[in-house]
Parts: C-alpha cells; sequence; structure tokens
C-alpha cells in the first residue's frame, strides 16, 4: 500500500538526505545485471516526482552514468546507492532501504526476473516480468 505522505531518507553517513513529499508508486524490485553489481543483491526501488524530492547534502552525492538511458546516484563517502534516474523525465527513483520507516510501501512487481540470481526465490504472488514491464504496458 503506498504511503502518500512525507517521507524522509539518507544514506549510512548521513551526508545525503532526502525529504520526499509524495511517492507516485510502491517498490519495484529490479535484478538486472546492473542493479546486481552495484548494489550486490537486486534493488528495490519506489519513485518520485522532481518536484516533489528535496535533496540536502546534494555536493555529497555522485551520479553514475550507467548507460545511454539512466544514472544512479550514491553517496560518495559511504558508496549508498540511493537513486537511479532515467535521462530525460521528470521522476526519480529512489532505493526503498535508504527511507526512514514504517513506510507503509510494499513489492509491487519484480521486473528483470531473467537475469536472476540463482540463490534466492522470487514471491509467488507478486507479478514477474522477464525484462522490464514498460515494454508490455506500451503494447497494451
Amino acid at each position: 500500500m503506498l504511503n502518500k505522505s512525507s517521507l524522509t531518507g539518507s544514506c549510512l553517513c548521513g551526508k545525503v538526505q532526502l525529504e520526499i513529499e509524495q511517492l507516485d508508486r510502491d517498490v519495484v524490485a529490479c535484478h538486472c545485471n546492473q542493479c546486481r553489481k552495484q548494489s550486490g543483491h537486486f534493488v528495490a526501488a519506489t519513485r518520485v516526482k522532481d518536484v516533489h524530492l528535496v535533496i540536502h547534502g546534494e555536493e555529497h552525492l555522485t551520479w553514475y552514468k550507467a548507460s545511454a538511458e539512466a544514472e544512479r546516484g550514491f553517496c560518495r563517502h559511504c558508496g549508498s546507492l540511493l537513486m537511479w534516474k532515467a535521462l530525460d523525465t521528470a521522476t526519480t527513483s529512489i532505493m526503498a532501504g535508504c527511507l526512514d520507516g514504517p513506510t507503509g510501501l510494499c513489492i509491487d512487481k519484480h521486473i528483470f526476473t531473467a537475469d536472476k540470481g540463482d540463490y534466492y526465490e522470487l514471491e509467488e504472488d507478486i507479478p514477474r516480468f522477464e525484462q522490464s514491464d514498460y515494454a508490455q504496458r506500451n503494447t497494451d
């Protein structure tokens, strides 16, 4: 269930802090190779419209352009992965683990399950997409 109220979050060392006025989706778990390599597991992220996001300590945030389509934001001091952003969009995905709880969030879907690690299983009752769910939505 999506928490529409204000949330806060931060990196491990606290140098980057987030204020989120309102999220626009629950959590998506991404199992793509890039997310797995950067996080050491899979990524679980919610999303916010940029106009509803305030970043304190932005000078401590480093952006890594992981592909031609997106970049990943992390704290340059403690290494905490905080954000994922598709280029030229007005939204930012926020790593659910950096949010202060309780959040009221839940995993809504799993994407890029074709790349999933072999050492864990996925919940049976949550939708799964071998690639992204975006391609399917664009064909509906």
